[in-house]
């Protein structure tokens, strides 16, 4: 436990075999209690490598999108009763070792959903990140700021902290269907704040590897409306 908190944290993947150990072997095992993998219907060795690494794995049996494998994952900490959840990418590109930076904001009482933020890095550095995603993970927060009517510096990174509080709130729906792929994550971010919960950016590491180790599932136009989406949809709700 993390200062008496029980933690779990998902990391959901999709054909992440080469990657998925290295997310689960560096999770810090002293403060996360319960390391989750959701295995989005991979057809390679995911599933496997995450065991191999001690991950508690959840096959999906077929592809549903990585807002359903995240929101499987809040339904087993909502099971487990754990008090914070911290999700992070399978790809290995976030840095486990910082998971404290996005948990002490709520341990400490200032939060209830703390966002990671790696324009909030000094001298930070990327990797190889495709132009088209360094282009759009600055032009959605912007917009995501107009819609939630507070400014943020991001809002489409998926290594975030959420005090179990914000997912047992009645008025917060993740179960529809058009939340199944990467709408889920900039949805709930804003509902958090429409619905008057505290919350707080925090600096971390975001690293693009090269283009042939795989970079991003997300695809130009269709991926840029997912997470497009919820601030055209959330946006338009009554502020409650």
């Amino acid at each position: 436990m993390y200062k008496s908190r029980k933690i779990l944290l998902i990391a959901p993947a999709f054909n992440e075999e080469g990657k998925i150990g290295e997310v689960v072997r560096r999770a810090p095992r002293d403060i996360v209690d319960v390391m989750l993998v959701v295995d989005d219907g991979s057809t390679d060795g995911t599933a496997d490598a995450a065991q191999r690494h001690g991950a508690e794995v959840i096959s999906l049996d077929r592809v549903y999108g990585v807002g359903y494998a995240i929101r499987r994952g809040f339904d087993e900490a909502r099971r487990r009763g754990c008090d914070i959840v911290v999700a992070i990418a399978g790809n290995n590109k976030d840095a486990p070792e910082e998971i404290p930076l996005l948990l002490d904001p709520i341990v400490d009482g200032r939060a209830d959903f703390v966002q990671g933020s790696r324009f909030l890095k000094p001298r930070a550095s990327f990797g190889a990140m495709p132009l088209y995603r360094r282009i759009a993970t600055r032009v959605h927060p912007f917009l995501f700021s107009l819609a939630a009517r507070r400014w943020v510096t991001e809002s489409t990174n998926g290594f975030r902290a959420v005090h179990r509080r914000v997912l047992t709130d009645a008025r917060l729906d993740l179960s529809p269907t058009w939340l199944d792929a990467y709408e889920l994550e900039p949805f709930l971010y804003l509902r958090a704040i429409q619905l008057g919960y505290r919350t707080a950016e925090v600096p971390v590491t975001k690293v693009y590897p090269a283009r042939h180790l795989g970079q991003t599932k997300m695809t130009p136009i269709i991926g840029w409306w997912s997470i497009l989406r919820p601030l055209v949809y959330a946006g338009l709700r009554p502020r409650r």
